[in-house]
């Protein structure tokens, strides 16, 4: 593989390998103690530089090492995570303390101040750029779930956006991950220890990442990203430990705005 003078400069000694958990379509090389995200150059991969600069000191978040883009390809180099990832084998095998892990990477979101955030990541953002997709055929209809288009759904992807136009909610502005999936939370037993893929991160409604962290937690534990089924463990316990109510319309309509992404 052919690296940017500036990556090569600045990987460390060490063999990699490719990292194939989760579904950004990035090529992920994860070395000893750095990890290289190689992806096409866009809004996204811009924004996931700039928040991770701005969230230094802010959130346990990847230290930046080195970026550049060429040929439009954007290469992100950045510091390794500790811990386990939230979907892995030992937080699967005890529920409980994955429940309490993501509830404290949510509380860590809500808690930075976002007065002075520079991402707009809200409803009218991504409402924009979901019909932007709907308009130009970017829906990928082979990753939806079975229930939202057909006979009991939605007739098509234009129909679901008109219907997330005219249900619009309410917004409660905070910190977004805006992918919050297991994938993307690392931690050490209930300790966070770092956020990653953090290219819709932003000011956003909360619910936006409850529902995705829920719909992320309910599919890893059932086994639909492989693995043994552990269907001992509801995952609406996750709003025990929150300590609030399940709102089961916005989760609904946040899961259903991610189908047009």
């Amino acid at each position: 593989m052919t690296l940017p003078e500036m990556i090569r400069r600045s990987l460390r000694a060490g063999e990699y390998r490719r990292e194939g958990i989760g579904m950004s379509g990035s090529a992920v090389l994860v070395y000893p103690d750095q990890v290289l995200k190689i992806q096409p150059d866009g809004p996204e991969a811009r924004n996931e530089v700039f928040m991770l600069r701005w969230l230094k000191d802010r959130l346990p978040v990847p230290a930046v090492e080195a970026w550049t883009v060429e040929d439009g390809t954007a290469y992100l180099l950045m510091e390794r995570c500790e811990g386990r990832m939230a979907c892995d084998t030992a937080y699967l095998d005890k529920p409980e303390e994955l429940a309490a892990l993501l509830a404290n990477g949510l509380r860590a979101l809500w808690a930075v101040d976002v007065r002075d955030c520079p991402s707009d990541q809200g409803l009218s953002q991504k409402l924009a750029q979901a019909r932007y997709n709907v308009e130009h055929g970017l829906v990928d209809m082979g990753n939806v779930e079975p229930a939202t288009f057909g006979p009991k759904g939605f007739r098509g992807p234009a129909h679901l956006l008109e219907w997330l136009e005219s249900h619009r909610p309410a917004e409660e502005p905070v910190l977004s991950h805006g992918d919050c999936c297991l994938p993307n939370l690392f931690g050490v037993g209930e300790r966070l220890t770092g956020f990653i893929d953090l290219g819709k991160t932003g000011r956003a409604d909360k619910w936006c990442d409850i529902a995705l962290c829920c719909r992320s937690l309910g599919g890893n534990l059932a086994g639909r990203y492989g693995g043994r089924p552990r269907l001992d463990f509801d995952p609406k316990r996750l709003f025990d430990v929150l300590g609030m109510d399940m709102d089961e319309e916005k989760i609904r309509y946040y899961i259903l705005l991610d189908e047009l992404f």
